[in-house]
């Protein structure tokens, strides 16, 4: 019971997060794109919820393989060997191959480990980059060590990024 409680707060707060991101992106009349794996589309749908999203939200890459970041977002599979799937390069990398493949003005990507299980690495469950780049400009990564559920690790890592926007859009508007 404890966890549903924990889960419809973080839910709510997410929701909260979504609606103050959209109407950001539309008083800076910027679009948006996403490169979500660990999240699955849950920050895309997030922002679909809200009324006008369609004005400033360009899409959502959702790559949750390795194939899929390599197929779809051009990564490279020898740097995905050299630094792995959760890594601040791979996140980078993601959020440029965003941007290169949209119409988009920002572009935000995440990568990480839900759980319950880890991958076989080193990495801890709960370990998550996220990454954001404005076109033209500098791409800024940062790692989140999340603990909880796995959804409430996923909707840990939605609000990380959402903020992490807000961030990018109150430095460059």
């Amino acid at each position: 019971m404890q966890e549903d409680n924990e889960s419809e707060r973080l839910n709510k707060q997410a929701e909260e997060k979504a609606a103050c991101l959209i109407n950001e992106l539309k008083a800076v009349s910027k679009k948006l794109v996403l490169a979500e794996s660990c999240t699955g589309g849950l920050i895309a749908s997030l922002l679909a919820e809200v009324p006008g999203a369609s004005s400033v939200l360009w899409g959502s890459f959702v790559c949750y393989t390795k194939e899929a970041k390599i197929s779809i977002l051009g990564l490279k599979e020898s740097e995905i060997s050299a630094d792995g799937l959760v890594s601040e390069k791979t996140a980078y990398s993601m959020t440029e191959g965003a941007l290169q493949k949209s119409g988009a003005d920002i572009s935000a990507a995440v990568t990480g480990l839900a759980g319950p299980d880890g991958d076989g690495s080193n990495t801890p469950v709960g370990t998550v980059w996220i990454a954001t780049a404005i076109r033209k400009g500098e791409i800024k990564a940062k790692m989140f060590n999340f603990t909880g559920s796995r959804n409430e690790i996923r909707l840990k890592a939605a609000c990380a990024v959402i903020e992490e926007i807000l961030k990018k859009l109150s430095i460059k508007g």
